[in-house]
């Protein structure tokens, strides 16, 4: 493991009784190609258990993928949850097919992002993008005393409007 990817750790999963893989291992293969220490839970992961994983591997960010459509549900007080468990801080991304139906993709965002998600995205993400905005967003939220500034989502720094 290299040094790079051990200051990008994340914890990655398919949510509820979601049994859609073969994503995840792209999202596996993807990300860690590109320097990011992934814990793959797999899938039909429950709230608690992408918690328990994100505190017990000191992770940056969890990232929770859905593509049944039942998103909504399974994502209710999920920032919550990780706030009582002492994630203040935690990176929370979302992405798949996350709802039932056809709703235009920025009502889905903004409910997401309602549910406290920092970042949501559509199943066809570039994924390299989502490298780049994961790196900058774990550093954003890294504490003062690990040698990283905190600072806002790094939108501003790499030119993307909120």
């Amino acid at each position: 493991m290299s040094t790079e990817s051990q200051d990008y750790k994340i914890v990655l999963g398919v949510i509820g009784a979601d049994c859609h893989a073969v994503g995840n291992r792209i999202l596996t293969s993807v990300l860690t190609q590109g320097g990011i220490d992934v814990v793959n839970l797999g899938v039909m992961v429950a709230q608690d258990e992408f918690i328990e994983a994100a505190l017990s591997e000191q992770a940056g960010a969890i990232l929770v993928s859905s593509i049944y459509g039942h998103g909504e549900l399974d994502c209710q007080d999920f920032r919550a949850r990780c706030e009582e468990r002492g994630l203040t801080d935690i990176v929370l991304y979302v992405g798949g097919n996350l709802v039932i139906g056809k709703q235009e993709f920025s009502v889905v965002e903004a409910q997401f992002r309602e549910m406290g998600f920092d970042r949501v995205f559509h199943p066809s993400a570039d994924l390299q993008e989502v490298i780049g905005l994961l790196k900058a967003d774990i550093d954003a939220n890294r504490p003062a005393h690990l040698a990283r500034n905190s600072r806002p989502l790094a939108d501003e720094r790499l030119g993307l409007s909120a």
